[in-house]
């Protein structure tokens, strides 16, 4: 079991260092990114599983220090946290140029509407990007202080 832990845990890290790759990629080019939002929510999946790996571990009796723990327990937090920011970015967008809701941006030019809904994107790409980066972080520290 402890061996699966482990091979379950490299995945979740390949997958979010390549959704931080992915997302990068997409967030400096502007551009929508179907396989960074695939490989994303593929590394949210396996960070989960880990955990629920991770706290059967536990509950076996197999024991670590408790930075393990807290490593292991924070990704699933920083995605919490990084799916609220994502929610919000609409909002977000439409506040900073004083547009009341998205009727509103219906009525506006399809420029200008594209540059918006882009706005948006990028904000959305920009937060879930960051977000793994720091379950990338996290997990490789959850390595490092497993016994």
């Amino acid at each position: 079991m402890r061996d699966v832990h482990i091979a379950v845990g490299i995945l979740a890290l390949v997958l979010n260092a390549l959704a931080f790759l992915l997302g990068s990629i997409a967030w400096l080019r502007r551009t929508p990114s179907p396989w960074f939002w695939r490989t994303l929510r593929s590394g949210q999946a396996v960070v989960a599983l880990e955990a629920a790996l991770g706290g059967i571990l536990l509950l076996l009796g197999r024991h670590a220090g408790n930075l393990h723990y807290l490593y292991g327990a924070l990704p699933l937090v920083v995605g919490l946290i990084a799916e609220q920011l994502r929610l919000s970015a609409a909002t977000m967008v439409l506040d900073a140029r004083e547009i009341e809701d998205a009727q509103a941006v219906g009525r506006l030019p399809k420029q200008e509407q594209r540059e918006i809904v882009m706005a948006i994107m990028r904000r959305e790409i920009g937060s879930m990007t960051l977000a793994a980066l720091v379950v990338v972080v996290l997990i490789a520290r959850a390595a490092a202080v497993a016994h």
